[in-house]
């Protein structure tokens, strides 16, 4: 991988249409649809299964695009959303991407065997740091294997530690994988989503790939400022009170 010739030749695309496929004002954005672009988030360590289950019939009430859910509850959350829209979400090599490729790829088979359609997948952010994308990509490339078109595939984009090169690099690879969407994290700075983060992902990638966040998303406003910016997903806890606040 010609990973300078990438970087001029993405940055060149940016300076010539520096705002594509954004949506011109938040005006735009029509709250009642909002609710079915929400990933209702259920990640905490201490969370039991009856939690599970009762939010699992929360996000049908409202509608909600996903829940999300540690492979350990997939098969629950698979049980409980079964023959509704609601889709089961989880997360593999979270937070960093490090565990080996066999292992993420192992994870992702399984996860689909046991329910999951959609897949949040964490690119390894020490290879990409170290300068070995295209290690980076082999791994990715692994794991589209892995899914065969089985479930919808996120790459976990950690915006907060990449240089500019790097996140650009990232982005490309990502652009070219199959993947399904990329997904902006911010696990490590704390910092909340900002619209310039997917303004900056949008940019990079055009349409070719669905843009999900997350990070501190608590209010109505917030979230559409992010979709105004060019989300297409947003990954919470506050679900149930921004889908209240979004009835009119």
């Amino acid at each position: 991988m010609d990973i300078d010739k990438i970087i001029r030749e993405v940055t060149k695309e940016i300076e010539s249409n520096p705002s594509r496929d954004t949506v011109s004002s938040q005006s735009d954005v029509d709250v009642r649809n909002i609710p079915a672009k929400l990933e209702h988030s259920l990640l905490v360590p201490d969370i039991k299964r009856q939690k599970i289950l009762d939010e699992c019939a929360a996000a049908i009430q409202y509608g909600f695009a996903t829940v999300v859910v540690s492979p350990y509850y997939v098969p629950d959350a698979a049980e409980a959303l079964l023959g509704t829209r609601v889709a089961v979400c989880t997360a593999v090599g979270f937070p960093y991407g490090t565990i080996t490729a066999k292992a993420k790829t192992e994870d992702v088979k399984q996860c689909i065997l046991m329910g999951a359609s959609e897949i949040d997948v964490a690119v390894n952010m020490q290879a990409v740091k170290s300068g070995n994308m295209d290690e980076a990509r082999r791994e990715f490339d692994l794991i589209m294997n892995a899914a065969q078109g089985k479930a919808i595939i996120k790459a976990v984009f950690e915006h907060s530690i990449y240089t500019e090169d790097e996140k650009l690099a990232v982005l490309q690879f990502v652009k070219s994988s199959g993947a399904q969407f990329v997904k902006i994290q911010n696990v490590l700075s704390g910092k909340a989503a900002s619209t310039e983060s997917v303004q900056f992902v949008r940019n990079v990638v055009g349409r070719a790939l669905q843009i999900k966040i997350d990070g501190g998303v608590k209010t109505m406003e917030h979230a559409v400022a992010l979709f105004a910016a060019g989300a297409d997903r947003i990954g919470l806890t506050a679900s149930i009170e921004i889908a209240k606040a979004c009835v009119v």
